[in-house]
């Protein structure tokens, strides 16, 4: 599937870092990548594209079909029209691309699984508390984990759960007992420390960012306690750790934990974050739009840092007027993996003009 050509909906205020936008695909929301591969996802069909080198136009990305998943008959029809898929939330929301070449994804209600070979996503653990986790993180040893994300206005013990072959079947790796977090915001692997990094929330003590063993046998807080500490974005770099963090009730800065754990304040940000990527040396982090007394701007923005240079605001796109406690929070999605090329990848929502899609930002100097 090819998309029409490519226009700028968004403006670059960065001397040193100008992202340009090559690419456009509405309705389009990209997942994951994996190398020069980008994975998106239309509803709840699946597609992927190699992204070449150089520069390119949407006319020159080459979307394949990969899978689909069947959903409750009547997320057919509301998956079909825009505000009806933002009311309930509809189609994959995070995806994990696995060395075996299968992949493992969450929808609304389930973890779902796809064999390499295979067109059909399989359900394979149903979700009874809250309807999704926000991110799913496999490691080179094979394992894959995700976190539990609800609610739990009473606080019971939350689970990290572990499939060690591939999205089949699914095990608890840790619990947090009770009175201990509200929910798991992010699991993320850190190949230069070989460990993986859990954040939580959401008030108080219940904030944390916490290291593990690959098999979850040790587990130690590094951060905790305070709204800072809340994250949901974390990238890992040979020098530290960079996140952002994801309150509503102070103002929001990005941070480093540097490998000798030191923790640096590095730049503030214009609201809750909540997604960030890394493209080569660059790093980048989204804000959203959300009900909040102190975070006022209306404006979703990317912020990134190109290899040593300071953190600068580089795109913004205004909230449209739909209400976000029904359509959803103005937002720009960052997919995961490993990416290999020059591009920055954007999926945008409940903003004015790009509502439900996918841009593709040339980054490379």
């Amino acid at each position: 599937m090819n998309s029409r050509a490519a226009h700028v909906t968004a403006s670059s205020t960065n001397q040193s870092l100008s992202p340009v936008c090559v690419a456009r695909f509405p309705r389009l929301r990209a997942l994951a990548w994996a190398g020069d591969q980008l994975y998106a996802a239309r509803g709840y069909h699946l597609l992927r594209a190699r992204i070449s080198q150089g520069q390119i136009s949407s006319g020159d990305v080459s979307w394949e079909s990969v899978a689909s998943y069947s959903p409750a008959w009547w997320r057919n029809f509301s998956s079909a029209i825009r505000l009806s898929s933002r009311l309930v939330r509809d189609g994959f929301h995070a995806l994990s691309v696995l060395a075996s070449g299968g992949l493992v994804a969450a929808v609304p209600g389930a973890i779902v699984t796809l064999r390499a070979g295979e067109i059909q996503f399989r359900r394979t653990h149903p979700i009874t508390r809250g309807t999704r986790p926000l991110h799913i993180t496999a490691v080179p040893g094979g394992a894959v984990f995700w976190g539990e994300y609800f609610d739990n206005p009473a606080r019971e013990e939350v689970h990290i759960y572990v499939s060690s072959d591939d999205g089949a079947t699914w095990n608890v790796a840790y619990v947090f007992p009770k009175h201990t977090i509200r929910h798991v915001h992010n699991i993320v692997y850190d190949r230069w420390g070989d460990c993986l990094w859990v954040l939580t929330g959401d008030y108080g003590d219940e904030c944390r960012i916490l290291r593990a063993s690959c098999e979850f046998r040790q587990v130690e807080v590094v951060v905790r306690g305070n709204q800072q500490a809340r994250a949901v974005g974390l990238i890992p770099m040979e020098d530290g750790l960079y996140f952002s963090s994801d309150t509503p009730w102070e103002a929001n800065y990005i941070y480093r934990l540097d490998r000798q754990g030191k923790l640096s304040q590095l730049a503030p940000i214009s609201t809750s974050s909540i997604y960030g990527c890394r493209v080569g040396r660059d790093v980048f982090f989204s804000t959203m739009v959300e009900p909040s007394a102190l975070n006022t701007d209306r404006h979703v923005r990317i912020y990134g840092r190109g290899g040593e240079r300071d953190w600068q605001p580089l795109l913004a796109w205004k909230k449209d007027l739909w209400p976000m406690r029904l359509f959803q929070y103005g937002n720009a999605f960052l997919p995961d993996g490993e990416n290999s090329t020059q591009y920055l990848a954007v999926s945008t929502a409940a903003v004015v003009g790009d509502d439900m899609t996918t841009l593709l930002y040339s980054v490379g100097r």
